[in-house]
């Protein structure tokens, strides 16, 4: 070997093997450090949330303390709540600082940061178009999550309408996925008639992967199912696949992207073309040094007699694999979605009382 050659394994890491099948490497936090490393082995994008700020902040005392600290002196007269918008505004103007280069090189296409609304206005429409609008003035190459509840579809298709990306989240079932699809598609229409930049608009359907998973897991303590726990690690993956069967189908404009992730199944069954894997940071170093092999597997069903035992013993997988599974007032009544909502507001008001206590001090 001469010093110029490269062995085949040092070409590129399981992340960038999994981008060149055609899959999409978002890092599902907005820690710059981070950040910039997922950037380094093929990251296109990245998402934040409530509880991420939250937790970037806490693990970055040193680096966020004099931030937030320094916003509280500069706005003496500013509520706990103004003050945390302020340091989460900072937080992803930083982030997708880092993403805008991929922004540029792509004309648009890649190097988004999802920011998501406040999650405690997810009941109404128009805050959080109000609030979205805001968001996305931080930055060119910012998403605007919304819940996929019948209010946060509703905010959903006017962001959309006014040239503004937007990452359905909190979305766990086909019915969710299909439900903001439909809504996106009326938002581009509109959006096109309004002749905004359409190259540089292109909405994200959110499927949270192991958050579907984990309800089963709660259910099935709770009921004491009958059936192999191992099916319930596919619970999630059989959802995606069912929902890019559908958005293939319908001829969808929006990109199906997999979230929270629970083990490597999550990344390693939902390898292919047309979709974004959103990782924490934890979890891909995981998959970066793990011996899993790379190969696509999108098309690849999850086995049928899995699929079967989750529909037959579980309500709850039904309602999230069936199509019109959920009806649209049912999407914040599932027992994911009321889960997860109570978490990213419980992130929402452990920052809350970070500020306060900062304020006090």
């Amino acid at each position: 070997m001469t010093a110029i050659e490269t062995p085949p394994a040092a070409v590129a890491g399981k992340m960038r093997q999994t981008v060149a099948l055609g899959a999409d490497f978002w890092n599902d936090s907005c820690s710059e450090s981070e950040l910039r490393d997922a950037v380094a082995h093929g990251a296109s994008g990245a998402t934040s949330n409530p509880v991420i700020v939250y937790t970037v902040i806490k693990q970055d005392r040193a680096a966020w303390l004099p931030v937030l600290d320094d916003l509280i002196a500069r706005h003496p007269e500013a509520s706990e709540d103004e003050v945390a918008w302020k340091l989460i505004e900072e937080l992803g103007r930083r982030a997708a600082a880092i993403l805008r280069p991929t922004y540029d090189a792509t004309a648009g296409r890649q190097g988004f940061l999802s920011m998501q609304v406040n999650p405690k206005l997810y009941r109404s429409a128009p805050r959080m178009v109000e609030h979205g609008r805001s968001l996305a003035a931080l930055a060119p190459n910012i998403a605007i999550k919304c819940p996929a509840t019948e209010a946060g579809l509703r905010a959903a298709e006017e962001l959309v309408a006014a040239g503004i990306n937007v990452n359905a989240t909190v979305s766990f079932s086909v019915s969710q996925a299909v439900a903001a699809a439909e809504a996106f598609e009326r938002g581009l229409a509109r959006a096109r008639q309004a002749g905004h930049d359409l190259q540089r608009l292109h909405p994200y359907t959110t499927l949270m992967v192991g958050r579907l998973d984990d309800l089963l897991q709660r259910v099935l303590a709770r009921d004491a199912v009958s059936i192999d726990p191992g099916y319930l690690h596919w619970a999630g993956i059989a959802v995606f696949k069912r929902a890019r069967e559908v958005f293939a189908r319908r001829g969808f404009s929006a990109t199906l992207l997999a979230a929270a992730y629970r083990h490597h199944l999550h990344w390693s069954e939902l390898i292919g073309r047309g979709v974004i894997l959103t990782m924490p940071y934890s979890w891909w170093k995981q998959f970066e040094a793990s011996d899993v092999p790379v190969a696509p597997s999108l098309e690849r069903p999850v086995e049928p007699q899995i699929v079967q035992a989750l529909h037959a013993r579980f309500a709850d997988f039904r309602r999230a694999y069936d199509e019109g599974g959920l009806a649209p007032a049912e999407f914040v009544r599932y027992g994911a979605s009321i889960h997860t909502l109570n978490q990213f507001i419980g992130g929402y008001q452990d920052l809350l009382g970070l500020v306060r206590e900062r304020q006090l001090a």
